[in-house]
């Protein structure tokens, strides 16, 4: 008999009352529940993000053409014939302060816990708290960059991984967390709007690199898929009631999968030519890396919410888990006490 299979004593098997911590934690630990299943999503997710960044930082931090391609796209922002975007987006930048951070936390903590929830609201700060702290350490301490290449000391300075596309990005990480599932959806599209053009900004300002940006996106997924781990662990998760919703396809999905797939479709196709086609002393080679760059991280950023979203989709995080009935006996121990109706699948 399996240990959550246990009779009780007057030899009845009622279904257990949802909500309470034994229950949250059979929920989580079953292997073929649905905590589990979401639980084992989000920790693939977390390790393919940490993968994929050490990727990006060795290829185009640790190597001597990554640097060359890096301080050709900072050259060329001062070709862009658009310069007064650059200016704008200084003034944009500088909006993103310690006040700023404090008031996005505000908010996040202000909606969990107008809604009441409670363990929502912790995550939610956390993941934008413990992103910003990964950054500054990252940044500061561990991940170097080297001077391979010989370029002047304004080009050599470390940023990676952006700290101003973490606040950013981790701020839709935790209103995805706090707000109700209808209107998730909503929260993405704005907010997502909003990170991708602070990704893009920093690089039309020559304040960070396009590794910094799309490192900054990939610790932030690393980091909330972590935290939603835990919380699908903790049996807080549910099948989010299905229904049609047209609308969120058409203003959130599509734009964000036509950002990222343009962004990093174009900008892989400009980074091919600027690193490897395009002679050295070519005067056009900072025009065209810079295009990859800004392209590369718009298309980081889309790429970032549209994987939230999928990750996310039909899970609520709001709702207690499905009731189940103790069905083991002694006879059969491989029965468990969760549902197996198709409207508990995720897909």
């Amino acid at each position: 008999m399996a240990p959550y299979d246990r009779l009780r004593t007057d030899g009845s098997a009622q279904p257990l009352e949802t909500g309470t911590w034994w229950y949250a934690a059979v929920a989580g630990e079953a292997a073929d529940s649905f905590s589990a299943r979401v639980r084992k999503r989000m920790r693939r997710a977390c390790l393919g993000s940490v993968l994929l960044m050490a990727i990006v930082y060795a290829g185009l931090v640790l190597t001597a053409t990554g640097q060359r391609w890096e301080n050709a796209v900072l050259t060329g922002r001062l070709t862009d014939e658009t310069l007064a975007a650059a200016h704008e987006a200084n003034r944009t930048l500088q909006h993103i302060t310690l006040s700023s951070l404090a008031a996005a936390l505000l908010l996040l903590a202000a909606i969990g816990t107008i809604r009441r929830r409670y363990a929502l609201t912790a995550a939610a700060v956390c993941t934008v708290a413990m992103s910003l702290l990964l950054t500054e350490v990252l940044k500061r301490f561990l991940l170097v960059r080297p001077d391979l290449v010989g370029a002047p000391p304004h080009l050599t300075q470390n940023s990676f991984p952006s700290g101003h596309t973490t606040i950013a990005t981790s701020v839709m990480f935790g209103l995805v967390l706090v707000v109700p599932y209808r209107l998730r959806g909503l929260a993405v599209g704005l907010s997502a709007l909003w990170a991708i053009a602070v990704g893009a900004y920093t690089v039309a300002a020559g304040w960070h690199r396009p590794s910094d940006v799309i490192g900054a996106d990939l610790l932030v997924l690393a980091v909330g898929c972590g935290l939603l781990a835990i919380i699908a662990r903790r049996g807080k998760v549910a099948p989010a009631r299905t229904r049609r919703r047209p609308y969120r396809t058409l203003f959130v999905i599509l734009p964000l999968t036509l950002a990222a797939a343009g962004g990093l479709g174009l900008g892989t196709v400009l980074l091919v030519d600027s690193m490897f086609l395009l002679d050295p002393a070519d005067p056009a080679l900072p025009r065209v890396a810079y295009q990859a760059g800004h392209a590369l991280a718009v298309g980081a950023g889309a790429a970032a919410a549209l994987l939230l979203l999928g990750l996310l989709r039909r899970v609520d995080l709001d709702a207690c888990p499905a009731p189940y009935r103790l069905t083991g006996t002694l006879a059969n121990e491989e029965a468990g006490p969760f549902p197996t109706e198709a409207d508990h699948e995720i897909s």
